[in-house]
């Protein structure tokens, strides 16, 4: 397939940068931006905030699947979610937290201050009953990193995937440009080439992959989702993100060594994003995907 060709023949796309990586074979197309152009990324964060903290507990041989009460201390004398909890249960979005933390209602405050109010809020249902995607879960989630590793958010990310990857392009915004509280879930700016990168260090992390890629959900569930991906009919893994302005896409083909991802500035063009990344992948796997990347609207 020639990257370019599909990413022209989409008329929607008047700027757009686009990659495919396959057993470390890069292409690259761009329109109307130079390839290397930085975007919001927007939910695409929820991956690294899942990679980083999946490997600082395993780093400190911590499983996934112990309650999150026993790794925040200072917010259990106000923890009235289930205190069985699991981290794993919190990235594959299965948590069964009540969905009453929104963005404006964090937009003031510390990110210790809004997993707080999540964990405040309680439980809906029982942890690992229903997959439901909801921002809270990675508040926490970024919450938890912290902790761990004893420095903020921001820094544990750069500490633990950005420098070792050489993940160059991939920042946070500036202080003031989008609230602390939300970055776990939305915060970052990357380019094609980083997200490539991320995209060949996560199938080359056998250990992190797995992890990464074993679905949390149940038959019944709307979708099958790991830590931080939907996961695909032939174990693809996919998601994107919207922010004003910026649209980002990207899907990975673990055992093809394939990585694929499109990053636009029209919020509105994922039916066009999703069926570009679909046509990188499909002679991989047989599979039409487009409907089911422009279906998980984060």
């Amino acid at each position: 397939m020639n990257l370019q060709d599909t990413l022209d023949s989409e008329a929607g796309l008047l700027s757009a940068a686009a990659g495919t990586s396959t057993a470390g074979f890069r292409q690259f197309a761009a329109r109307g931006v130079p390839t290397e152009s930085p975007f919001r990324i927007a939910s695409l964060t929820k991956t690294f905030t899942a990679a980083a903290l999946v490997l600082t507990m395993r780093e400190r041989g911590i499983p996934l699947n112990v309650p999150a009460i026993s790794l925040l201390p200072l917010l259990a004398p106000d923890w009235r979610a289930d205190r069985e909890l699991t981290v794993e249960q919190i990235l594959g979005q299965v948590s069964g937290l009540r969905e009453s933390v929104d963005a404006a209602t964090v937009a003031p405050l510390t990110l210790t201050e809004a997993a707080r109010l999540v964990v405040q809020a309680g439980n809906e249902r029982e942890p690992g009953a229903r997959w439901s995607y909801y921002n809270g879960n990675y508040f926490l989630a970024g919450t938890i990193l912290a902790t761990l590793t004893g420095v903020d958010y921001e820094t544990a990310v750069r500490r633990t995937l950005l420098d070792p990857w050489k993940l160059t392009q991939t920042r946070f915004a500036a202080p003031g440009d989008y609230p602390p509280a939300r970055r776990p879930s939305g915060g970052l700016w990357s380019s094609v080439p980083d997200l490539l990168t991320l995209g060949e260090n996560l199938i080359g992390d056998r250990p992190l992959l797995e992890e990464t890629r074993t679905p949390r959900t149940n038959p019944d569930d709307p979708m099958t989702y790991g830590l931080g991906w939907a996961i695909g009919p032939s174990a693809q893994m996919y998601l994107n993100g919207r922010l004003p302005g910026y649209r980002a896409a990207m899907l990975l083909v673990p055992d093809r060594a394939h990585a694929s991802v499109i990053l636009t500035d029209d919020e509105n063009a994922l039916p066009a994003a999703a069926r570009v990344l679909s046509a990188a992948q499909r002679s991989l796997t047989g599979d039409d995907l487009a409907a089911d990347i422009d279906r998980f609207a984060a």
